[in-house]
């Protein structure tokens, strides 16, 4: 062991010279007296700062161009937007309660489908913005929430068909 540590001594290269005359002196007047830091200068900064933050969310949310939703159109489409939108909405909760090694492959392929349905919505919102009320477009947003829901179901389908197998077989068609 004492051989391996004077090998490791003399292979490396220490600096073993003493420091410099005065400088326990030059050390201890340091610590004894710590430079001070000139802050009068910088105390504008904060309050600056401040007032541009609360000047950026007031431009951004009384300025932003108000956009055209599908429940804006009637009472009606409000109703059936807030029908689809919860009924969704339960369905994907339904859908991540029941995800597991079995179910991951047909849940990703589904959310990758709402994901493409999603981004046609957001064209139809666009175009319904540009258009106005076009019944067109009102009726491809509707159509585009069924298709949503119906992917939901048919997946909720195959997880079903996955956890039990021997439905399948069960079944008796008429």
């Amino acid at each position: 062991m004492e051989n391996k540590l004077d090998n490791f001594f003399s292979e490396n290269d220490f600096d073993f010279q003493e420091p410099h005359s005065g400088h326990l002196e030059r050390f201890e007047r340091k610590l004894n007296h710590p430079k001070k830091l000139n802050r009068t200068s910088w105390k504008w900064l904060p309050v600056a700062a401040s007032v541009v933050l609360v000047l950026g969310f007031w431009l951004g949310t009384h300025h932003q161009k108000r956009q055209i939703e599908l429940a804006d159109v009637s009472p009606k489409m409000e109703e059936v937007q807030n029908y689809f939108v919860s009924t969704i909405n339960k369905e994907l909760k339904n859908i991540e309660s029941n995800r597991s090694l079995e179910t991951e492959t047909v849940i990703e392929q589904a959310l990758d489908k709402l994901e493409e349905l999603e981004e046609s919505y957001n064209f139809f919102l666009t175009e319904l913005n540009v258009a106005g009320n076009q019944s067109k477009i009102i009726n491809a947003m509707i159509k585009n929430y069924q298709q949503r829901l119906q992917i939901l179901e048919n997946v909720l389908q195959q997880i079903e068909q996955i956890k039990n197998p021997k439905l399948l077989n069960n079944e008796i068609y008429i």
